[in-house]
């Protein structure tokens, strides 16, 4: 049974359903800055350092006596319409702490501003600035929620594309991996999901998109040829809309011979681990998701974080 903590984000969710006044796009931006953002609890004995990536806005986040050498780099959701690195650096906070690490955040262009593939041109630019601070790709998780996925396997697949090295690994949460909303649970959780519905969601992408197709392997990963990926971590709740994709993409990544773990949380809605510090399904979470980057790291024992 989920928790009473947890109702918080299924709250959050269903107040943005039940707004259907037109909003601009700064509004949409500020609605979340004020609420999406309250979900989590702020981590204790986190810094937070904004920089300038070659241009992209970021900030590093370094929990107290994590490692320097190994780095998480995230990619934050939103629907390219809201989300930042603030909204999101008390999640990254948490998830930083987990996995004994630094992490870098950074900020993209919203949909209004420019369409895909400025997005994903962002995120590259934040990566390489990323390497020039001397960190190796084998010491870098590549983690994102929700579009972030979008951002996380595009430049993967640009890396493999100029034959770069590619991360440790990648972990997703709540990832959307499928633009042209196929998933079978649309409709298997239309009534426990009632904000992301398949007309939301091709809205959100269309409104991205611009003239690009909705299958192209760069903004949908379900669509992409995975051969060669290092290992996939995905969490997703199983009663969002958009579990269906995740479930499909971990099919398609096993075919095709990558090392993917799928986990599935009973009763819990979209980017869920944005109640951490809150809600125990969230934090669990973390904790699953710090443990598998710590294997990928190569970081066999807890560094001595407090809580």
């Amino acid at each position: 049974m989920a928790s009473k903590q947890s109702l918080a984000n299924k709250t959050h969710y269903e107040s943005m359903a039940a707004n259907t006044e037109p909003m601009t796009p700064e509004a949409v931006i500020e609605v979340n800055d004020i609420h999406w953002t309250a979900l989590t609890a702020e981590p204790r004995g986190v810094d937070y350092l904004e920089v300038d990536a070659a241009g992209v806005p970021a900030m590093w986040i370094v929990p107290k006596g994590s490692t320097t050498n190994r780095v998480l780099f995230y990619a934050h959701g939103g629907g390219f319409v809201s989300g930042s690195i603030y909204t999101h650096r008390k999640l990254v906070g948490h998830l930083a702490k987990a996995a004994g690490c630094r992490a870098l955040i950074f900020d993209y262009p919203y949909a209004h501003e420019a369409k895909h593939p400025a997005q994903l041109e962002a995120t590259m630019t934040a990566y390489r600035w990323l390497l020039w601070q001397g960190v190796a790709p084998e010491r870098v998780v590549m983690a994102g929620d929700s579009c972030g996925a979008i951002l996380v396997f595009g430049a993967v697949q640009r890396m493999r594309d100029e034959r770069m090295a590619t991360p440790a690994g990648i972990a997703i949460i709540s990832g959307w991996l499928d633009l042209a909303a196929t998933s079978p649970t649309f409709e298997q959780n239309a009534e426990k999901d009632i904000f992301f519905t398949r007309a939301t969601n091709q809205w959100l992408a269309s409104n991205f998109l611009g003239d690009t197709d909705a299958r192209d392997p760069y903004v949908s990963a379900l669509y992409c040829d995975p051969t060669g990926f290092p290992p996939i971590y995905l969490q997703a709740g199983a009663d969002e809309t958009l579990v269906g994709e995740s479930v499909m993409f971990a099919e398609r990544a096993r075919d095709a011979g990558v090392n993917v773990q799928i986990d599935v949380f009973p009763e819990m809605l979209h980017s869920f681990q944005m109640m951490a510090g809150r809600a125990p399904e969230a934090d669990e979470a973390i904790a699953r998701l710090g443990a598998w980057a710590r294997e990928r790291f190569g970081l066999t024992t807890q560094s001595a974080i407090s809580a």
